[in-house]
């Protein structure tokens, strides 16, 4: 693995030409038709969306939220030959475990703002100052600041070694590692290739437990899972298009959404509210989490290498379950996760199943509190 060790502060500084010119594309945004009464179910509604895009262009304010960004220290280093930014806060208790936070799609190190405080300073939150964490958080390369790759093969595995090379060059020789969506692809992952090192793994949004490979899978599986494996197969046969245009084209979809503000925030809606917000049980997750991190997608030119991950994680044998590391791991199943037991563990070590009937597949922006208790209850027991 090629590395340099330099590791180098970084404010985010966005030249305002940037943001005028964003607005000037949501002003002049050529929309489509929508079918009388089609509602959500082609697709995010043409309504919805245009109400956000005008937020979007004279309500939001892209410095309130760089300026809160910029509270957290955050560097750079080149891991691999690929530029790697990150969060890296410390506890002010000298015991403190490190904890790595790994987002997915379409996610930044912004979904994380509101449980880093808790997690690094609990005493201050309300909680017990034996709970604490060292909190580091990486862009995920391709994505916002650490983008965009410059070469294929930056899948779940390269990456899971090169947090563990970004742990190492930290000095953090025993730590956690938690993540959900493609962070709970690489978390896992990052115990496999640092299995010393690793003292626990707390996931959420296990996508990758849902439904079984083949027919072996699934009759491992108990009656009531083999049910709900059903069902979660046609709910993904409706809500895949996505995930199979990046996962087999993404350069295709990448020239709109590097050219279209607005077809890039619609292409993030199919993930954070692919449904009608008005009847899910789901918390919604606040428009200015999501226009955030869609910001920080446009101003960084990074929605198409994002998008790449679904390909190479594909190549890295997505879909083949590994072999458990053998390091404790939590599951935090919230409400509309998918992610079955009896699949989870054959490629981990479950030590702790927890069901939530609130919070949403982005517990970090729709569960924080649940999801901090979570964390902390797991790593009290293997810290």
């Amino acid at each position: 693995m090629t590395t340099t060790a330099a590791i180098t502060p970084f404010r985010i500084d966005i030249p305002q030409a940037g943001l005028d010119e964003l607005r000037n594309r949501l002003t002049r945004t050529r929309w489509p038709d929508e079918l009388p009464g089609a509602g959500w179910e082609y697709g995010v509604a043409l309504p919805y969306l245009k109400d956000l895009v005008a937020y979007w262009a004279d309500g939001y304010q892209w410095r309130a939220h760089e300026a809160r960004l910029n509270t957290f220290p955050q560097f750079t280093t080149v891991i691999d030959g690929q530029n790697v930014h990150f969060l890296h806060v410390r506890s002010p208790e000298p015991d403190a475990t490190p904890l790595l936070l790994t987002h997915g799609w379409p996610s930044t190190v912004n979904d994380f703002l509101d449980i880093i405080g808790p997690l690094t300073d609990p005493r201050s939150h309300g909680g017990d100052p034996a709970n604490a964490f060292h909190v580091v958080a990486p862009s995920v390369p391709g994505f916002a600041f650490s983008g965009p790759t410059r070469e294929k093969g930056w899948g779940t595995h390269r990456i899971a070694l090169a947090w563990a090379e970004l742990m190492r060059r930290l000095g953090y020789e025993r730590y956690g590692a938690q993540g959900g969506d493609f962070g709970a692809i690489v978390s896992p992952e990052i115990g496999r290739v640092a299995p010393g090192h690793v003292i626990g793994v707390h996931l959420n949004a296990l996508a990758d437990a849902a439904t079984p490979t083949g027919p072996e899978e699934l009759d491992r599986l108990t009656e009531a899972e083999r049910e709900q494996a059903g069902k979660n197969e046609m709910w993904w046969q409706g809500h895949c298009g996505y995930a199979t245009q990046m996962a087999t084209r993404p350069q295709t979809v990448a020239y709109a959404l590097n050219d279209s503000p607005a077809g890039q925030l619609a292409w993030n809606l199919e993930w954070f509210v692919d449904h009608d917000p008005t009847r899910t049980r789901q918390q919604p997750v606040a428009r200015d989490a999501v226009l955030t991190n869609v910001t920080i997608f446009w101003l960084t030119a990074t929605a198409g290498s994002a998008a790449r991950l679904y390909l190479e994680a594909g190549a890295d044998g997505w879909g083949v379950r590994p072999a458990p590391s053998g390091v404790p791991t939590a599951v935090a199943n919230f409400l509309g996760d998918h992610a079955l037991r009896g699949l989870a563990s054959l490629s981990n070590h479950i030590t702790r199943w927890t069901e939530y009937s609130t919070g949403g597949h982005f517990a970090a922006l729709q569960a924080p509190d649940v999801l901090v208790t979570d964390i902390r209850e797991f790593f009290r027991d293997v810290r």
